[in-house]
């Protein structure tokens, strides 16, 4: 196990990947999905209140640059005409199910449960940007996600008290940014679909 302020450090990288992916959003070089980035400044804002509010501690600030990151890109999309994906069915699908899942944890109000909502309404949320990432992975930035594995791996390996809690949505954003970062930096839609061709 790993001590607590190895978090600290993840969080850093996880900042910088970030910063990576708003830089490019600016300069129109990526093309972020809008409903996916502001679902994803959400849903981790409402997972790290519930966190705190659970005794999660230290390892709580991997869910909010988690939800920060996004933010800021989602909020620079909007100064680069050239910088937003096209919107279709499928993102206001996984929008409208994930804006749900947010409306049922409201109602719940229990710490366990408005995680897996969050984690629920952050995976709808990742949907619409996988189908992006696996037909178009020139329009994404694999650092901000390749750098939140290594935040999620760095906080798994300081967690002392293994619940709910405090696992949940690191090991959700591992294994989700772990699949994302499959697409964009090593073309798995891409190889997947020519397998399929042939």
């Amino acid at each position: 196990m790993l001590h607590p302020n190895f978090v600290f450090l993840g969080v850093l990288l996880q900042f910088f990947g970030g910063l990576s992916y708003f830089l490019d959003t600016l300069k129109g070089k990526v093309k972020p999905n809008r409903v996916s980035f502001f679902l994803w400044s959400l849903a981790p804002f409402i997972a790290f209140t519930a966190e705190i509010k659970q005794g999660v501690g230290i390892q709580s600030l991997l869910t909010f640059i988690v939800g920060f990151s996004p933010l800021t890109i989602f909020i620079a999309s909007f100064f680069n005409k050239k910088s937003f994906w096209q919107l279709g069915p499928l993102d206001w699908i996984c929008g409208a199910l994930s804006l749900t899942g947010l409306l049922l944890w409201y109602f719940t109000r229990v710490g366990n449960i408005a995680i897996a909502f969050s984690i629920v309404s952050d995976g709808l949320a990742y949907l619409p940007t996988m189908v992006k990432g696996y037909h178009h992975p020139e329009t994404e930035n694999h650092w901000l996600y390749s750098l939140g594995v290594v935040n999620a791996g760095i906080t798994l390996l300081t967690i002392d008290t293994w619940n709910f809690a405090h696992y949940a949505f690191p090991l959700y954003i591992f294994l989700a940014d772990a699949i994302m970062v499959s697409l964009i930096k090593f073309n798995f839609g891409q190889k997947l679909q020519k397998v399929i061709n042939t």
